[in-house]
């Protein structure tokens, strides 16, 4: 459902235009951004003067404007195209561009209310994790994210066969070097998504994710690199894939580029208990909700056996599971 603020916003046309956009006074705080490395925990609070910097609110604010400029601009191209089709057809095109609108303008509010979400959580400070290359290591030994060159560990799950490679290379991000880790998803036996991800442990223990490059196919050719990122480019953050001492209620971003790629998760369990063809854990599985505003609704829990990492990934909505078949190691 549309928050107030964001009905508000809305033209009396039903569509969120730019001018309401910026004459709305009521859009207020959304987007969660905090200081460091961005973990909170079930007693942390955000600080006074936190509350008083409202990074988190600006951010949202301007998150909430480009989406909807963005509709607004799809729209206006769809009449266009309508006005130079025959006569006879284009009333309907001009019903199905408005009913784009609409379904565009309900993805806008649902990003918002979930944004929301996220910074009463997180607090109204500023994004800005310091990454320095003294405080990491080398390697990569978290027990519930080891990552061993020459490792593989296959996945099968909801007609899909996820193949995940520790690679023997790495790579520099703001100085730091990370370990080079690639994640291939076929369907049928084609490969429908092909991407390297960065991660390097600092002295503390906790995994930090510094980018990734996402290649999407379809029908066997490149169609998206959506959800790329690299922290120091165009904005980007890293964020953290594993804490070195997670505790209950902990919630940490994962990744962070406005509007491509905002992860985040919270640690529901230390104490979880599974069972998959390859690995199994009782009573000792941490488990961690994880989810994006960019896509709200779409919720996975995942659990991390000690010594192992990632053995599966529950859909909330659906029930899929992803597990883990078979570990290969060089």
């Amino acid at each position: 459902m549309m928050t107030q603020s964001v009905l508000e916003a809305i033209g009396s046309n039903g569509r969120l235009t730019k001018r309401a956009f910026q004459s709305s006074a009521m859009l207020v705080a959304v987007f969660c951004l905090v200081i460091g490395p961005a973990l909170v925990g079930a007693d942390d609070r955000p600080s006074l003067a936190a509350a008083r910097d409202r990074s988190c609110s600006k951010t949202a604010k301007s998150a909430l404007n480009a989406c909807g400029d963005k509709a607004e601009a799809a729209y206006s191209i769809a009449l266009g195209k309508c006005n130079n089709l025959p006569s006879d057809e284009r009333e309907a095109c001009r019903q199905q561009a408005e009913e784009e609108q609409r379904d565009a303008e309900d993805e806008c509010a649902e990003q918002y209310d979930a944004r929301r979400e996220v910074c009463a959580a997180l607090g109204e400070a500023a994004y800005h994790p310091i990454i320095d290359p003294a405080n990491f290591v080398e390697g990569i030994s978290n027990p519930f994210f080891p990552l061993t060159p020459g490792t593989t560990f296959i996945y099968r799950g909801g007609g899909e066969v996820v193949t995940v490679t520790v690679t023997d290379r790495t790579k520099m991000i703001l100085g730091v070097k990370c370990i080079v880790v690639r994640d291939v998803v076929e369907v049928n036996g084609e490969v429908i998504e092909d991407t390297e991800d960065f991660f390097a442990q600092d002295v503390e223990g906790n995994v930090w994710y510094l980018g990734e490059i996402v290649k999407d196919f379809e029908n066997g050719d490149l169609v998206s690199l959506a959800g790329s990122f690299k922290a120091g480019v165009n904005g980007a953050k890293a964020g953290i894939i594993m804490k070195a001492s997670p505790q209950v209620g902990n919630m940490y971003r994962q990744e962070f580029l406005l509007g491509e790629a905002e992860d985040l998760a919270q640690v529901l369990s230390l104490s979880g208990s599974e069972t998959v063809p390859a690995a199994a854990c009782n009573n000792g599985c941490l488990i961690t909700k994880e989810f994006t505003p960019l896509e709200p609704g779409a919720v996975e829990n995942k659990y991390y056996a000690r010594g192992i990492g990632f053995i599966l990934q529950i859909n909330i909505e659906t029930g899929e599971r992803l597990e883990l078949v078979e570990i290969i190691r060089r």
